[in-house]
């Protein structure tokens, strides 16, 4: 069965929805160790229980950035609310590196003055239960968060599960102190906060750059520019900008494109290449592309020709029928090269028109002077961005001439 394709406020309420799920399960598992861990007297318990009750402040703060995120442009956010999931993400690295600290001092105290256990059986449960639920919930937000490209909601999945491996940790401190080391739960509370507070601020910092709109993924632009130049008609990219926003990625580049084309040949191949993009880049929410028109160092010119005499042929009023091309080129308004070439086309009963064009295509030809050209060879042309123009002159050299004065 084909996967449904969630649109962007589908993906965001989704992504609202797993977090309202993880702040209740978190507000469980708290309520849980908090309560077993002071009945027990276990110091682990207790310093994951902090844990799990900061977790609830994570899951609250990705929540309120999802459900600001839903909210559509308006004149004072004209690019959404995207970022207050951004800043959501930068809410919950603070809440892990304050909750990593608060363990740091509940398990110094565990390791100074340990305390044996009251209910070991009932710790060493919770302790077990503790690890599958925050394995699960890990899982869970983490296949959501993919699902729908949150950062938020991958970085609350990264949190849990450094909560499973905290579990164990507490497990194996609980465990230990039931046979006979107490101090294990102190140093199992240590070895978590030092896990928690590493992930704190990894997360931060990933947050503060994207809202400093730094390049997270270079290869993203890499994959937008490649993107860009597979288009027909687009002679060059550059300044290619990229800067991520919630679940979404903004981007704007420029476009190089031939001289003088048209505004409704630039309009179609911007639009090809926001197409071709967008189809590849699934989290693009808005692309700005600007069309900058290439001047060219070297032109290159053809023109039909009756005989194969160099600069003395003679010019030709048919296309398709041609028996040659004069092909030169001009640099800096000089000719700097010039042959003839044999029309593959002209002996050809069907087509000769389009024949003779895509042949002219191949020979890069810039401009294409002649009298004579069919609908067929005009879209051969046009779509190669080849320009036709009428030739002025009698002679092959009072056309170069003159088609020179014209493109001046």
């Amino acid at each position: 069965m084909e996967k449904k394709t969630l649109n962007k406020f589908e993906r965001l309420k989704k992504g609202e929805q797993a977090a309202k799920y993880a702040t209740l399960t978190n507000f469980a598992l708290s309520v849980m160790k908090g309560v077993f861990g002071l009945l027990s007297g276990s110091v682990a318990l207790i310093a994951d229980s902090i844990n799990s009750f900061s977790d609830i402040f994570a899951s609250l703060a990705v929540y309120i950035g999802l459900k600001l995120s839903q909210r559509k442009p308006d004149q004072k956010f004209p690019y959404g609310y995207y970022k207050a999931e951004t800043l959501s993400s930068l809410i919950i690295a603070g809440v892990i590196v304050f909750s990593g600290l608060e363990i740091v001092i509940e398990s110094v105290q565990g390791i100074i003055n340990p305390q044996p256990l009251k209910i070991p059986f009932i710790a060493i449960l919770v302790a077990v239960i503790s690890v599958a639920v925050s394995f699960l919930m890990s899982r869970y937000k983490q296949k959501v968060g993919k699902e729908i490209e949150s950062p938020a909601l991958l970085g609350d999945a990264k949190h849990s599960l450094i909560d499973v491996f905290a579990s164990v940790l507490v497990f194996v401190g609980v465990l230990g102190s039931y046979v006979g080391y107490l101090s294990l739960q102190g140093v199992a509370g240590l070895l978590v906060s030092i896990l928690i507070i590493w992930m704190g601020l990894k997360i931060g910092k990933n947050a503060v750059l994207v809202l400093l709109d730094a390049t997270l993924n270079p290869e993203r632009v890499e994959q937008i520019k490649k993107l860009a130049l597979s288009v027909n008609g687009v002679e060059g990219v550059h300044e290619v900008r990229v800067r991520s926003s919630g679940p979404y990625i903004f981007s704007e580049l420029h476009l190089e494109t031939k001289k003088d084309l048209s505004v409704e040949k630039a309009h179609e191949i911007s639009e090809e290449v926001e197409k071709t993009i967008k189809n590849k880049v699934k989290e693009l929410e808005t692309l700005f592309v600007q069309i900058e028109p290439t001047k060219k160092d070297t032109m290159r010119y053809a023109l039909p020709v009756e005989t194969n005499e160099a600069l003395q042929s003679a010019p030709s009023s048919h296309f398709g029928k041609t028996p040659y091309f004069l092909i030169w080129d001009v640099q800096n308004g000089e000719i700097k090269d010039y042959k003839v070439r044999e029309n593959p086309a002209k002996d050809i009963e069907k087509k000769r028109g389009i024949k003779a064009a895509e042949f002219l295509v191949k020979e890069n030809v810039d401009v294409i002077l002649s009298h004579e050209l069919g609908e067929g060879p005009k879209y051969v042309l046009s779509q190669a961005l080849i320009h036709s123009l009428t030739p002025e002159g009698t002679t092959t050299r009072e056309i170069m001439d003159n088609v020179q004065k014209m493109i001046e």
